[in-house]
């Protein structure tokens, strides 16, 4: 299952998403490094991107724990059939 953190900012969508052992920390559709860790991760955002005033700990960000497409309102309506 795909591990990511996510905190929205007037500046864009920040990122914190776990790929492999690794962790890659972006900005919008930009990648700005890969890290060992996500703490780290999260420092180089915050030292790279001061004006977007992201949160010290990650406990701040919203860890979405399934991915969207898996929403119950996602599923497909049965389709209703009209007669003639």
């Amino acid at each position: 299952m795909l591990t990511q953190y996510v905190f929205p900012s007037k500046l864009g969508l920040f990122r914190i998403v776990q790929h492999g052992r690794r962790w890659r920390a972006l900005h919008d559709r930009i990648e700005c490094g890969r890290h060992d860790s996500a703490e780290i991760a999260l420092a180089t955002l915050r030292n790279t991107w001061p004006q977007a005033r992201l949160p010290i700990s990650l406990d701040a960000w919203r860890c979405p724990s399934k991915p969207s497409f898996a929403r119950a309102s996602c599923t497909p309506l049965p389709r209703w059939c009209t007669a003639y």
